[in-house]
């Protein structure tokens, strides 16, 4: 029989005790800054410590203003003593997904991406759920909590940017937390958020995309060699999903000596997920959502000079077209 929600918030609590030191460590976007301020919010009084720790760097421009105009406080996993923490906490995300998260013993993993952990613990994984923020928001009312205003702007922006405005995967949950969190959040800040400016800075990915696209077919094929961070890619792959006659879009970057490849489309082709770790899968980390996707690669799992734009390119384009 299903556990209630009630009956899943017993066993999240039962993890911690009022001696615990708990850090949420998370790969910072949308869904999981909200998802970290929800747990930490259900930890209030609860531990004697709770931080947010973030494994990547935040760059894109949505999320910069997000944790700017939440006054989220967040610290970077490399600036972490874990030795400080025995209870440790991974939201929209799995172990698996990432080497940083590998390096913990989770007591707690919350997410909504297809399930890849078995391990001990407590873990809530529903594949079925458009956003985990949905998943959090039943814990909160579980726990009889009303969310902040920035608490419930957050898990309100998380949804529905999950979900791409509900156009993507969705269930009836989401569609209920959505309306929940609707009577609590500032949509002011949910605009100032979604309309972040773009730093200057990535104006020259755009001009490279545009100029160096491959199109085949409906799909088009982007490599941005080096990047200062891989969320370029996604604003990219973003980017030109917004083109009428696109319904897949590939883009690709190096960053921290791996590539990065980004898969988006519009929901109505193949799994996106399935075909990122059917393609690279074995070559590093991938998988995602039916719409959206991602895969890290060394290239030390792959005969690819790294100096030769083309051909990283021409290899991608031959993988993916093969499946």
């Amino acid at each position: 029989m299903a556990q209630t929600a009630a009956e899943k918030l017993n066993c999240f609590y039962n993890q911690f005790s009022g001696k615990n030191h708990a850090l949420i460590v998370i790969n910072a976007d949308p869904d999981a800054i909200a998802s970290a301020m929800a747990v930490k919010r259900l930890l209030w009084r609860k531990v004697s410590e709770v931080a947010i720790s973030n494994i990547n760097v935040v760059k894109r421009p949505d999320n910069i203003a997000m944790v700017k105009l939440l006054g989220l406080d967040l610290i970077h996993f490399n600036k972490i003593k874990l030795s400080e923490f025995d209870r440790f906490v991974i939201v929209d995300s799995q172990p698996d997904h990432h080497e940083s998260f590998k390096l913990l013993q989770p007591s707690v993993v919350i997410d909504h991406h297809p399930v890849s952990y078995y391990g001990t613990g407590f873990s809530d994984i529903r594949p079925e759920y458009g956003a985990t923020a949905t998943i959090m928001s039943e814990y909160l009312k579980a726990a009889k909590i009303k969310p902040s205003v920035k608490l419930a702007t957050g898990l309100y922006y998380a949804i529905k940017t999950d979900t791409n405005n509900f156009v993507r995967k969705t269930i009836i949950e989401d569609i209920r937390a959505f309306q929940f969190l609707y009577k609590h959040a500032n949509l002011h800040l949910v605009s100032r958020v979604e309309q972040a400016d773009i730093k200057p800075g990535f104006l020259k990915y755009f001009s490279k995309a545009l100029k160096d696209k491959v199109k085949i077919k409906r799909k088009i094929f982007v490599h941005l060699d080096k990047v200062i961070n891989p969320d370029v890619c996604v604003l990219i792959a973003d980017f030109f999903m917004r083109v009428s006659s696109v319904k897949w879009s590939i883009v690709s970057g190096i960053y921290n000596k791996k590539l990065v490849v980004i898969f988006r489309n519009d929901g109505a082709s193949s799994n996106a997920g399935n075909i990122a770790q059917k393609v690279f899968g074995n070559m590093g980390t991938a998988g995602g959502h039916k719409s959206m996707a991602r895969a890290e690669i060394f290239f030390d799992n792959v005969k690819l000079d790294i100096c030769k734009e083309n051909e990283i390119l021409k290899w991608i384009i031959k993988q993916v077209l093969k499946t």
